[in-house]
């Protein structure tokens, strides 16, 4: 939950810097009260970079994409800038690539999603946490974002089984012809503090919000990684250098279903 409120922590920067101002922030601000993660406050006032607004544009688009993605390699630097927002913000944007690092990945990714397949508490919370056609919830995951398929499709990473069976989802599925994402990618953190997932979730929302100003979305697969051995064995396996906290597949898409979001007092303690 804290790589979320990371995210959402982002999402408050980029808000303050909309309204011309510097953001303030002071991390676990007191030792009290170790829930409260942050302490933001408007600092000079700074108006917001052509950058700033073009990513303050792109958020009531940008989405977790779970759908197939669109023909084309990613915009030229896109990339890289992606690498570069996860360096500022304190963590990495390792790439996985070649002919071996991906299919290990793939291989561990698709174990993860065998082993919670049977576990019943994990069903539950999927149960849970999914909507169904026509619900009223502002939160959850509903039913136009996700497939009724769990099946991979070509270069995809296995991913989340949503429906589990019921044959609720709406959005359409990858398919078996469908161009596999131009990227895949892991964010790590030197450290596995809770301040280092606040900085996780911060670099996250600010690559992909980044991502969607040029109509880039990803595909995101945390599965594996809440399998203990099976995040180590991806650490390790990969060689990566650092802790993995986000598993990504990006790639282009022209289309954008809107998500429910609970309201502002809703959100508010």
């Amino acid at each position: 939950m804290l790589i979320s409120c990371g995210a959402a922590l982002f999402g408050l920067r980029l808000a303050v810097r909309g309204l011309g101002y510097l953001p303030q922030v002071d991390l676990f601000p007191d030792e009290a009260r170790p829930d409260l993660i942050a302490r933001v406050m408007l600092g000079q006032a700074v108006a917001a970079t052509e950058r700033e607004q073009r990513m303050l544009a792109a958020v009531p688009h940008r989405h977790t994409h779970r759908g197939a993605f669109d023909q084309g390699e990613l915009p030229a630097g896109l990339l890289p800038g992606l690498q570069h927002d996860a360096l500022t913000e304190g963590a990495t944007l390792a790439v996985v690539g070649g002919p071996t690092a991906y299919p290990k990945l793939a291989a561990l990714v698709a174990d993860a999603a065998r082993v919670q397949a049977v576990n019943p508490i994990v069903r539950e919370e999927v149960l849970r946490w999914s909507r169904l056609a026509g619900s009223r919830a502002r939160d959850g995951v509903p039913a136009l974002a996700f497939p009724q398929a769990a099946e991979p499709g070509p270069g995809r990473l296995t991913p989340r089984d949503f429906d589990l069976g019921r044959h609720v989802g709406r959005l359409s599925a990858p398919g078996p012809a469908g161009p596999p994402p131009p990227a895949t990618a892991v964010l790590l953190t030197a450290g596995d503090s809770r301040a280092d997932w606040l900085h996780a979730g911060q670099a996250l929302y600010r690559l992909l919000i980044h991502a969607a100003t040029a109509w880039v979305f990803a595909s995101l697969h945390s599965q594996a990684l809440e399998v203990p051995l099976l995040r180590e064995l991806i650490q390790t396996r990969l060689a990566l250098p650092g802790h993995p906290q986000m598993l990504l597949q990006f790639g282009r898409a022209r289309t954008s279903l809107a998500t429910a979001r609970r309201s502002v007092p809703d959100s508010l303690i």
